[in-house]
């Protein structure tokens, strides 16, 4: 179990929900102020990181350098939108208790007195007056981490249909015409003139010949097609939210030397 022992070990660490599902990252941890217990956190979700999921320490249990909670990643998705800002107000506080149904409450909150407030205000680390602080003072400030997840963006196909079209194409053809030949009478041709009567009706009858163009079609092969990836490299901007510390001082003797920054 959780306890106030354990508490400087959970800064940071990754939390799992009870199926073993990755939620994000330990952000901020809230005691119970009756009981001095660690009673929530905030856990960074989101594709960046920047949002922030109160989740209740009912039941969670450390397990090496992870945090696995009692309860599952589709509800910690859904949870109410609370800043993470300080103390819990009682209605912010009620509607957690609403949502997750946990009785991870102090006797205060039950009885609608503000029962949680941020361990950063208790004085571990931070507090000039807390337990474990000593005569340095730790500056921590966010930082912007990107990178990237292969997803699908569209999808490709092949798809062969025919077509109908019309082409022309020219084709040389030849045909016979009927010419009158005429020709005189001479010693060549003498006897052919004169074989047969000397006055008669005649007939003669040649045929002619012509080519007319046949059209037929034939499939061929013209190409091979195949689709192809290639990888194109671009430069995408992305934006933020960050928190940073800063840190005042104040000479409550008013002996400060000259040069001391003061605000």
């Amino acid at each position: 179990m959780i306890d106030q022992s354990t508490t400087a070990q959970l800064a940071g660490v990754t939390v799992r929900d009870r199926t073993g599902d990755k939620l994000g990252k330990v952000s901020q941890i809230y005691l119970d102020d009756t009981t001095g217990q660690p009673a929530w956190v905030t856990v960074r979700t989101g594709l960046f990181g920047t949002r922030e999921s109160f989740v209740p320490l009912a039941a969670a249990v450390a397990q090496g350098d992870e945090l696995v909670v009692d309860t599952d990643k589709d509800t910690v998705s859904g949870a109410p939108q609370v800043d993470a800002d300080g103390d819990l107000s009682d209605e912010q506080e009620a509607e957690l208790y609403r949502y997750y149904g946990t009785t991870a409450f102090s006797a205060g909150a039950e009885a609608g007195v503000g029962g949680y407030d941020d361990i950063q205000n208790r004085g571990l680390g931070r507090d000039t007056s807390g337990p474990t602080t000593d005569e340095a003072m730790t500056r921590s400030e966010e930082r912007l981490r990107a990178g990237t997840e292969r997803v699908e963006a569209g999808r490709a196909r092949l798809r062969k249909y025919v077509v109908t079209e019309t082409q022309q194409v020219d084709v040389p053809v030849s045909r016979e015409e009927v010419r009158l030949e005429r020709e005189p009478i001479t010693d060549a041709n003498r006897g052919a003139a004169y074989d047969g009567p000397a006055i008669s009706e005649e007939e003669h009858e040649v045929t002619l010949r012509a080519e007319r163009p046949v059209v037929e079609t034939e499939a061929v092969p013209v190409e091979r097609v195949r689709l192809g990836k290639e990888t194109v490299s671009d430069t995408e901007t992305v934006s933020g939210e960050v928190r940073k510390e800063q840190i005042e001082f104040d000479d409550l003797s008013g002996a400060a030397r000259d040069g001391d920054p003061r605000r």
